[in-house]
């Protein structure tokens, strides 16, 4: 045994480094397996196998000496074993007979056991049935409250019932029957509810079409009075402006509080809708209801821009314009509460298709229109129409815009209106100055229309210097001043002043100046007929500036605005050159007349023996005449056309004395003749120079007078009266004297001009001897005249 172990001894020391290494490892506990593998990868596991071996050994070596070490306490060990051993089969003999009592007492407890696990399982069938019992009641009972929520129609707690159902219920039932018999009734009561929903939906789509009307009616009838607030408005404001600019008072300024009605809020039930897409939104189809609400209500709206045949549009447009209002006031209603059933594109697009049809409709209904008055009642609701929707943010331009493409064919309407109007009233006009027997005539034809020339209340009965056609034509304008604003407000043009002033120029020159003139020249009036006319366009000219006044104010344009040269009215202009024209045609009577009694110059003798002592018998009717003519035309006419018809007649009756010397019907005259004619002429002249003071002129015109408008047939006379005619040749006394005399034609009358034969003992008389020295005179210039000429 030592030598083994000196051997064994040796054989440790002998280790290698490789042996203590896997000794460590070993010893530590650590695993092998990296180093198996690296033997195995590099083809030596013979060493390591030897290594492993060795180790062995040495660990057998350990356990030998260890045991030699302790072999006493082994052996006292295995006695102490021995003795546990003879312990332990007498406790199994105590076991074997414990457990033989305890099985003894143990069986019945294992019965009472059996029947109680038996129990236990009972009362766990009955408890699940009973679970299972409630699970199915709870669910019956909803079913049973879905069904009564159903049959009254409360389908919004029906859909709650089927969700909780769904979501709660259906994955615990445990009666497969119940669960397919719940699975197969709920869509079916989906379905029901939605035909249901659907149902009252269509019942209120045609509720509510049938009440789009009266919804259209109330709501423009709001706008209508907002309107009519806003005009009163605007009028006391512009009153307010007038009597600011004038000074009348001082401003007072107020505040309008501007109180709202409860009742003008538009009341409509959209509860079916709101429901119905509620019920949708629950069922998880919104998006059907959606599609269906939109395409039945484009449906509807097609179906109401449909123009009905029955009714002529004038009598239908109102309930035609009203029905499309209410409708969009409904899709806007529905826009902006119904949380997304109709979308804003939606609704764009069912009203640029409204519009279109809209603008369609006006356009074709306009051309077909024959009356002023009923396209400016069909475009007043029209603009209340556009006026409400705007409210609701709608865009209607394109609608109004329509009312301006009609605005010519309007005016043209009203101007042929007018034209008839004033056409009567010019041929039932008597041409006689109107007489006003009390002050309320006077403000209603006076006052109204700025006609007074002065600011004191004249004496009743007050005579006009017009007649009845001039306030009667100055009503007709207003009125059109007022159905043209009426029809150009409230569109797409706020600033329409200068188309009312544009048209009211058309009316006052197309219209009222052509049919004056008209009558001016139809050839058919008087002398007093064509003067009251001409007076009578002088008052209408001066209303002019009235016309204008009464357009910016119905305009709304202030009227110290329009106090500019460039603002005022052409129809003045043209007025003023027809007055002109009327003058020289009332002076055209006035000369016709004038030459009925010139022509009875032919009953003048022109070579009487007598010389004359009085004037010709025809004078005195021309004297008369004019007499007549300038007391009338001083009552009616202002002072520069008195004085225009006065020199112009007066100058005519001088160009007739001319034109008489002239006439070839005259072969001869003489001195007697002359002096006739002289004193025919003073006649004249005393008349022209009493007419030219008494009526003021002399004031006017201090250059001029009646009396220089008889000057070539005074220089006439005075040249054949005068003892030494010859001086005509003179130039000095040409110019002084004689200047506006033609030479051409004083030789033709110098060559008429005989004196008076030589009565019996004539010679011996001294008139002889100055006759004799004026022939000679009058033979030299007849002379020199030839000569001359």
């Amino acid at each position: 045994m030592t030598s083994k172990t000196k051997k064994r001894i040796v054989t440790e020391n002998g280790d290698t480094g490789e042996d203590s290494v896997l000794a460590t490892m070993v010893s530590n506990g650590e695993d092998l397996g990296p180093m198996v593998r690296l033997s195995f990868e590099t083809g030596k596991p013979e060493s390591l196998l030897q290594q492993l071996k060795n180790l062995v050994r040495k660990k057998e070596v350990e356990i030998e000496e260890l045991c030699k070490l302790h072999y006493e306490e082994f052996i006292v060990a295995v006695d102490e074993l021995r003795g546990v051993l003879v312990d332990a089969e007498e406790l199994k003999s105590e076991l074997s007979s414990d457990n033989y009592r305890l099985q003894q007492v143990g069986s019945s407890l294992l019965m009472k056991l059996e029947e109680l696990l038996e129990s236990y399982s009972i009362k766990t069938n009955v408890t699940e049935a009973i679970k299972m019992s409630k699970n199915c009641a709870q669910i019956l009972d909803l079913c049973v409250k879905c069904n009564v929520h159903v049959s009254e129609g409360r389908f919004y707690p029906a859909l709650k019932a089927v969700d909780l159902i769904e979501r709660t219920y259906m994955q615990n039932v445990p009666v497969k029957t119940v669960k397919m018999m719940i699975e197969k009734r709920i869509p079916l009561l989906k379905s029901h509810i939605k035909k249901k929903v659907c149902s009252e939906v269509n019942e209120w789509l045609v509720h509510i079409r049938s009440a789009a009307k009266d919804i259209g009616q109330t709501a423009i009838g709001y706008s209508s009075s907002a309107r009519q607030r806003d005009e009163e408005m605007l009028s006391r404001q512009r009153k307010a402006e007038e009597q600011s600019c004038l000074g009348l008072e001082d401003c007072t300024y107020t505040l309008d509080v501007e109180e709202i009605d409860e009742n003008s809020v538009l009341k409509f039930d959209l509860t079916p809708l709101y429901r119905a897409y509620h019920i949708h939104n629950c069922l998880g189809i919104p998006e059907q209801f959606r599609d269906y609400y939109y395409k039945n209500r484009f449906l509807q709206l097609k179906s109401d821009l449909q123009i009905s045949s029955a009714h002529p549009f004038l009598e239908s447009h109102q309930t035609f314009l009203a029905h499309i209002a209410g409708y969009f006031i409904v899709e806007d209603r529905v826009l902006r509460t119904a949380g997304g059933l109709l979308s804003p594109t939606e609704l764009e697009t069912m009203w640029e298709t409204a519009g279109a049809k809209l603008t369609a409709v006006l356009e074709e209904q306009f051309s077909h229109m024959d009356a002023a008055s009923h396209l400016l009642l069909v475009k007043d609701y029209v603009t209340l129409f556009g006026t409400t929707l705007r409210q609701y943010g709608y865009e209607v331009g394109t609608i109004l815009e329509t009312l301006n493409s009609s605005r010519e064919k309007y005016h043209e309407l009203l101007l042929a209106e007018c034209r008839q109007q004033i056409t009567d009233i010019l041929s039932n006009d008597t041409c006689e100055q109107m007489v006003m027997k009390k002050e309320s005539d006077y403000q209603s034809n006076v006052l109204l229309f700025h006609l007074q020339t002065s600011d004191i209340m004249p004496a009743f009965p007050y005579i006009a210097p017009f007649s009845s056609m001039v306030p009667d034509s100055c009503r007709i304008v207003r009125s059109f001043i007022k159905d043209s604003v009426n029809y150009l407000s409230y569109g797409s043009n706020m600033n329409y002043f200068d188309f009312v002033r544009k048209y009211l120029d058309k009316l006052l020159i197309d219209v009222l100046n052509e049919v004056i003139l008209n009558t001016i020249h139809n050839g058919t009036i008087g002398v007093s007929q064509a003067m009251q006319i001409a007076a009578n366009i002088s008052v209408l000219e001066r209303a002019c500036d009235y016309f204008l006044q009464h357009a910016a104010q119905q305009c709304g344009i202030p009227v110290r605005s329009i106090d500019r040269p460039q603002i005022g009215l052409t129809a003045k202009i043209v007025l003023k050159t027809s007055r002109d024209a009327a003058y020289l045609a009332l002076l055209s009577l006035v000369n016709s007349k004038l030459d009925e009694f010139m022509s009875l110059t032919e009953n003048v003798n022109w070579t009487s023996d007598e010389t004359a002592q009085h004037g010709n018998d025809y004078i005195n009717e021309v004297v008369i005449y004019l007499d007549t003519v300038l007391s009338t035309a001083q009552q009616i006419l202002p002072l520069d056309a008195l004085y225009k018809v006065g020199s112009g007649a007066l100058d005519h009756i001088s160009n007739s004395i001319m034109g008489t010397f002239l006439s070839d019907s005259i072969k001869r005259f003489n001195v007697n003749a002359v002096t006739s004619i002289n004193l025919d002429l003073k006649a004249l002249e005393t008349f022209a120079d009493e007419r030219f003071h008494s009526t003021g002129l002399n004031e006017i015109y201090k250059d001029g007078s009646f009396r220089g408008c008889l000057i070539e047939a005074r220089q006439l006379i005075n040249l054949l009266m005068s003892s030494q005619p010859e001086n005509f040749m003179n130039p000095v006394i040409r110019e002084r004297n004689y200047n506006t005399l033609d030479y051409k034609k004083v030789a033709t009358i110098c060559e008429k001009y005989k004196d008076s034969a030589d009565g019996l003992f004539g010679s011996l008389s001294n008139r002889a001897s100055k006759q004799s020295a004026r022939k000679k005179s009058m033979d030299m210039l007849k002379k020199r005249l030839r000569d001359f000429n």
